[in-house]
C-alpha cells in the first residue's frame, strides 16, 4: 500500500509539476482542547495553528475562498472553529490577510492583530483587530508575541498599487515564546539582516519560495544554517495550483544536501501536529 501511496503522490506531483504535500490530515475540536505542550500544524499557504496549554491562536489562516485553484484541501473550515484565542495576520496579501475566512471565524476569536496598516483594513471590515509596531510585544495566555522585520512591499512596483506607499511597517513576523519553546515565524520577507541576528528559536515557519519578494532558496538555506538546532515547518509551498509561478513553487528536495542537520526539515501534510515540549 505504501508503495501505491507513493505513486501516487509521484504522479501528482507529475502532473501539477509542483511539489505537493501529503494527503491533508483534518482536525476538530480536538486541536483546541488543554494540552500539557504546545503543537503547532501548519494550515497550508503561509498559515499556522499553535495550541500552547489550551491557548489558541491562528496566523494567517487562509481557510476558504481563495481566488486562484489549490492543490491541498484545507485540514479545517473557518466555521468549524471552536474557538480562537487570537488570530494573527503578517500583511494585507489575499494568501494571508484572508477577510472571507475571519468573517466566518470572527465570531470565536478573541482578538485580532497585525501590523498597523493591516489593523486599520481590518478594523474597516468590523474586526475588533489591534494594530502593532514593529518591536511591540503582547501576550496571549502564556506565550508572549513579539512583531519581527519583514521586508515586502512588492505592491510598490505595480501601478495598480499607487494609491499608497507601502512601507517596511506594513508587514511583519511573529517571534512567539510558549512555555515549551520559541516559534518563529518570518512572514513574507526578503532575507533582512535582522532576520540573521536572533535567538536560537525552537521552530521556525519557514517560507523557501524562490522569489525575488521572498526570502529565497539561497537566503532560506543561509537561515536555515544560522540556527541549526531549529526544527523547519515547510510553509508557502505545495498549496495553490500555480507550476509557473514560482513564490508558489518550491521542492522541499531542494534543501535536504544544503541544510544542516536535514533531518529538521519537515514537509509536513497540512493540519500534521508537531509537538514542542519543554526540556
Amino acid at each position: 500500500m505504501k508503495k501505491l501511496d507513493n505513486f501516487k503522490e509521484e504522479k501528482k506531483m507529475a502532473t501539477h509539476k509542483q511539489a505537493v504535500p501529503p494527503p491533508t490530515v483534518f482536525f476538530g475540536e480536538e486541536a483546541f482542547q488543554p494540552i500539557d505542550h504546545t503543537e503547532v500544524r501548519w494550515l497550508g499557504s503561509g498559515g499556522m495553528f499553535v495550541n500552547t496549554r489550551g491557548t489558541c491562536i491562528m496566523m494567517d489562516p487562509m481557510l476558504k475562498d481563495f481566488d486562484m485553484p489549490l492543490l491541498i484541501d484545507m485540514p479545517i473550515a473557518p466555521e468549524n472553529i471552536p474557538h480562537l484565542d487570537a488570530v494573527l495576520i503578517t500583511h494585507c496579501d489575499n494568501d494571508h490577510y484572508s477577510v472571507p475566512s475571519l468573517h466566518a471565524m470572527e465570531h470565536v476569536s478573541k482578538a485580532f492583530h497585525g501590523p498597523h496598516y493591516v489593523a486599520e483594513l481590518m478594523q474597516a471590515e468590523g474586526f475588533p483587530a489591534n494594530g502593532h509596531t514593529i518591536g511591540d510585544s503582547f501576550e496571549i495566555g502564556p506565550a508572549k508575541i513579539t512583531l519581527t522585520r519583514a521586508d515586502h512591499a512588492w505592491q510598490n512596483e505595480k501601478a495598480k498599487y499607487n494609491y499608497r506607499v507601502f512601507r517596511l511597517e506594513d508587514y511583519c513576523g511573529f517571534w512567539i515564546e510558549t512555555p515549551d519553546g520559541i516559534i518563529w515565524a518570518p512572514g513574507d520577507s526578503r532575507l533582512m539582516k535582522e532576520h540573521l541576528e536572533m535567538p536560537q528559536p525552537d521552530v521556525i515557519l519557514f517560507d523557501f519560495s524562490d522569489n525575488e519578494w521572498h526570502i529565497g532558496l539561497e537566503g532560506a538555506i543561509q537561515m536555515a544554517n544560522t540556527y541549526p538546532e531549529a526544527h523547519l515547518i515547510l510553509c508557502h509551498w505545495g498549496t495553490v495550483d500555480a507550476p509557473d509561478l514560482n513564490v508558489f513553487n518550491a521542492d522541499p528536495q531542494s534543501l535536504y544536501d544544503r541544510v544542516v542537520n536535514p533531518e529538521r526539515i519537515h514537509a509536513y501534510a497540512p493540519g500534521q501536529p508537531f509537538s514542542l515540549k519543554k526540556s
